[in-house]
């Protein structure tokens, strides 16, 4: 399903910000971010009927905004393919996040797993990255010109105990970032892992306080300037965390 809105006033002289996984926290502030910079964006996620509600939020707020929902199964190659037939139809894809994760609701121990739960948890982050992927690079490389990035938490790097299912599947995302920048940077697109050591902020009513939390508009600005960097200087990894003010 897809959903447009925009402002006849604006002049879309950019290309399209596909913005995968979005939700109301860092999705949202990322989508917001390169809208405000006059892309047209597109955000998708599996839920269609939320997707909608967003793009009315981001509208309010981003007036000479130009947005599109389309709902999209990153599990699924054939629909990542349909979806991004849809994106197609709107633009040409200059930046791709890819912003998914599987929510776990808690990190259970190793022999408590469920098998399926676990496939799904490597799908989501790793293979739903490599069919996305796919889709906008044949674009990119013709135009010799483009910027994907990978969300990562700690969890990409350092495994823990009663992290089996959280952490593969980031880990293998940093993996396919790595080797994606290897291939793709030398011909012009951008790939970039972003690592955010510790929780987005949730709001103050269920985040827990003196907790450090990481503030999603300021995530999505080092988003943006990763996207703005010369091929000279570009970030291939960045680590971000919050820290708590001293008293």
């Amino acid at each position: 399903m897809e959903w447009r809105c925009s402002s006849s006033s604006q002049k879309h002289g950019r290309g399209v910000a596909a913005v995968v996984g979005v939700g109301s926290g860092l999705g949202f502030s990322i989508a917001r971010r390169f809208a405000r910079e006059g892309y047209s964006v597109v955000v998708l996620a599996r839920s269609y009927e939320k997707l909608a509600r967003l793009v009315v939020q981001l509208m309010t707020l981003e007036r000479t905004a130009h947005v599109s929902a389309i709902s999209i199964d990153c599990s699924d190659p054939q629909s990542v393919h349909n979806a991004f037939e849809s994106v197609r139809s709107i633009g040409v894809v200059e930046v791709l996040v890819y912003n998914v994760k599987k929510q776990l609701s808690y990190l259970p121990k190793f022999l408590d797993i469920d098998t399926e739960s676990f496939q799904e948890s490597l799908m989501v982050p790793a293979l739903g990255a490599f069919y996305c992927a796919r889709q906008v690079l044949p674009g990119m490389l013709q135009r010799r010109k483009g910027t994907i990035l990978f969300t990562g938490t700690a969890a990409s790097v350092k495994g823990d105990a009663g992290e089996a299912e959280s952490a593969c599947g980031k880990f293998a995302l940093r993996a396919l970032a790595q080797c994606l920048g290897k291939e793709f940077q030398p011909k012009g697109i951008h790939v970039a892992h972003i690592i955010l050591d510790g929780s987005v902020e949730c709001g103050m009513s269920s985040c827990d306080m003196g907790q450090a939390y990481l503030d999603p508009d300021g995530v999505a600005e080092a988003y943006w300037q990763i996207h703005l960097q010369h091929p000279s200087a570009w970030t291939q990894e960045l680590d971000l965390k919050s820290f708590i003010s001293a008293r």
